[in-house]
């Protein structure tokens, strides 16, 4: 009797482990395929599909389709593929741009995470580790349909950094995965040909040193990332408030060792026009236009703490000048600082397998090719191995796992048009005759490796199992910078006080010690813009001095400011330089709509925010030319003529397919119930419907 009961008690304990832990099998036969490529824009492709120059998109459209595929406002890559996996607008997932503000300081930030730092006793014990948190709401497809049991792979997706938990699947996150420092891509330029005032931080994503040679070699050191125990007395003492002047003596004691450095010592062999580099025990050996494989690095922290890293090292020139690019300081796969993936032994796992591999979010290098510290086939050539470590990442899950549902992302496409536009738009101010004659086609054979790779990718899966490709946006020349504050100042509804700043660099943003707004009076202004055509109301109650009132006041002002960019002219040409605006109350709605902007700002073809407005700067001037190599964009854009693409092997039920429509079409596909708060429709007009009573493997349409 008492083993019967002992063995009662065992089984209602095992049964109750099984209902607590989900279903015990997976019951879902049918596979499904997300390819998505970053920026893929409907005009080129189509062009190029017309052409004959991408067979495995020609076969796909030609069993289901092509169509334009609507993106968000703005279209913006977080903000898309934040609608992409959950299905809901900006105001029910939070991402509305690359950038958020604090309502009550109006310090820009980082607008996809929340860093939480480590903390120390007595300024050396860790008693806790870092943390990032991701500030996306909604549900992404992929958890939704891993509860049910959906086996899912999730590869290099936007917005899956820090990793979250996958039922019943893996996750390699993509961006925003930071470098080392925790920027999304501080790159290195060591040169003879600097100057000491050229020293030091570019605008975006750049730190600048010269080479002082004592013969043939040359000393100096890499900077790696902010020292998180010295960081944090920093932030202690800035949090005083009123500093006295041995505070801002230490404090600039501080700031001079906040980064971690590693020495290193370059041997130029002007001969050979070949240099060795020496750190860390490394010894690196490079010709003239050259590439090293991937070094690993070890930042002392403390003697507790040690941060790794690996980096990729470029010979510009070893001639008359000696010129060296690094690449930004990527995380070690099987030693990642914070979790990478989930189970976070997966990109150990990985590298294991495929040796090391690219981590950085922002995979290729814009940043040293748009402050012209590499050129176009450096950029190029690291552009495609960035491409390469992408797709057999990808490829490798595909092979050696099982999955229903498999999910994966390749950006550089996007990177490629950001840089390399102009070659393509003779009436862009940096076009250039000469290099379109070499690099004229580099947007072409990015797409036509992206043919290849859907190729490989349709060998492996069948003819029956359907893929869905999708990009986030579109494309548009950037051929013209505007200067957004600045036209709120000259219209009366920024007032600005005292001596103009300097311009801003994101170092300023991600060191943690920027001064921003400093020169605006916030009791006279009403309006202010940051980010990629967002503009903000200085609201009172929700911005720290704000003097709008909501309700009449509120709505009057808005209705003026966004009748007044659609009569915003080129001062030169006339031409309109504002499409439409769109007002933030209408288009959103959700939980989130306090961080939503109150006016998004569509501008029309050719012309896009200065840099300096992303950041919250009004330089002079309205309108000017942009002169940089970065020509190409989609943010700040009117959403409305920024589509994105749909191709599928699958016909789908609608004309105008959005990005999101494609988690409630997963969703479906899987016979599961759509949430009711998904703003998005199923594109599919019948979906097999694959439950646990259908285990057998049948499924009907």
């Amino acid at each position: 009797m008492k083993r019967l009961i002992v063995a009662a008690l065992t089984a209602c304990v095992a049964l109750a482990a099984a209902c607590a832990s989900g279903p015990a099998t997976h019951p879902f036969p049918q596979k499904i395929v997300v390819l998505g490529f970053d920026g893929m824009d409907p005009h080129l492709l189509k062009q190029w599909m017309d052409a004959g120059a991408m067979p495995n998109f020609s076969k796909l459209a030609a069993k289901g389709g092509f169509w334009d595929l609507g993106t968000t406002i703005s279209p913006e890559s977080p903000t898309s593929w934040a609608s992409f996996a959950t299905g809901v607008n900006a105001g029910k997932h939070n991402i509305f741009d690359f950038l958020v503000r604090d309502t009550k300081t109006y310090l820009p930030d980082f607008g996809l995470v929340r860093r939480v730092p480590p903390k120390f006793l007595f300024n050396y014990l860790p008693v806790s580790r870092p943390r990032v948190e991701s500030i996306r709401g909604g549900t992404s497809f992929w958890v939704t349909t891993g509860r049910a049991g959906v086996r899912s792979e999730v590869m290099t997706v936007p917005d899956t950094f820090p990793p979250e938990e996958v039922p019943n699947g893996e996750l390699l996150s993509g961006l925003p995965l930071p470098d080392l420092r925790g920027t999304i891509g501080t790159f290195y330029y060591f040169g003879t040909d600097l100057s000491r005032y050229e020293e030091g931080n570019t605008e975006f994503g750049g730190i600048l040193k010269r080479l002082a040679m004592n013969g043939d070699t040359a000393q100096t050191e890499l900077v790696g990332p902010p020292n998180p125990i010295v960081r944090q007395q920093i932030t202690a003492i800035r949090a005083r408030g009123s500093l006295t002047d041995a505070d801002r003596s230490e404090l600039a004691r501080l700031e001079a060792r906040e980064d971690v450095r590693v020495p290193m010592t370059i041997h130029w062999n002007r001969a050979a026009r070949a240099a060795t580099i020496d750190i860390q025990g490394h010894q690196v050996n490079l010709r003239e236009g050259g590439w090293s494989p991937w070094v690993d690095l070890d930042f002392e922290i403390n003697f507790l703490i040690r941060l790794h890293g690996m980096c990729q090292f470029y010979l510009i020139r070893a001639d008359q000048e000696l010129q060296l690019y690094v690449s930004p300081i990527n995380f070690k796969p099987d030693q990642p600082p914070v979790p990478m993936s989930y189970p976070s032994s997966l990109s150990g796992e990985l590298a294991s397998r495929l040796g090391p591999y690219r981590t950085l979010g922002w995979a290729e290098a814009t940043w040293g090719l748009n402050e012209e510290r590499i050129g176009e086939q450096a950029f190029m050539d690291d552009l495609f191995r960035a491409f390469n470590d992408r797709e057999r990442v990808i490829l490798d899950r595909m092979d050696h796992t099982p999955w229903n549902l498999f999910v994966g992302v390749i950006e550089s496409t996007d990177r490629a048009e950001h840089m390399m536009w102009r070659l393509i738009d003779p009436s862009h101010p940096m076009y250039d005759p000469k290099l379109a004659a070499q690099f004229g086609d580099s947007i072409e054979r990015v797409y036509q490796r992206c043919d290849d790779f859907v190729g490989k990718v349709m060998q492996r899966v069948g003819p029956d199992v359907p893929i869905i490709i999708v990009s986030d946006h579109g494309f548009h020349s950037f051929r013209q910078s505007v200067n957004l504050n600045t036209w709120l100042v000259q219209q009366g509804y920024m007032t600005l006080q005292g001596q103009t700043p300097g311009p801003k660099t994101l170092d300023d943003l991600f060191s943690g010690g920027g001064q921003f707004w400093e020169n605006v009076d916030w009791s006279k202004t009403r309006a202010y813009a940051m980010g990629l055509g967002q503009i903000y109301i200085n609201l009172r109650g929700r911005e720290g001095q704000g003097i709008v009132n909501d309700g009449a006041e509120y709505n009057q002002l808005v209705d003026e400011i966004a009748a007044k960019l659609l009569t915003f002219k080129d001062p030169k040409t006339g031409e309109p330089v504002v499409h439409a605006v769109y007002k933030g109350r209408q288009v959103w709605s959700g939980p989130y709509m306090k961080d939503a902007p109150d006016l998004q700002v569509g501008l029309s073809d050719g012309y896009r925010v200065s840099w300096q407005t992303t950041l919250g700067g009004s330089p002079a001037g309205l309108v000017y030319p942009n002169m940089k190599k970065w020509s190409g964009d989609h943010g700040a854009f009117d959403y409305r003529q920024t589509s994105g693409i749909l191709v599928s092997n699958r016909k789908i039920d609608t004309l105008a397919p959005s990005i999101k429509d494609i988690a409630p079409t997963i969703i479906q596909y899987f016979g599961l119930p759509i949430p009711s708060d998904i703003d998005g429709h199923a594109l599919f007009a019948t979906t097999p419907v694959t439950t646990a009573a259908t285990q057998s493997g049948a499924s009907h349409e």
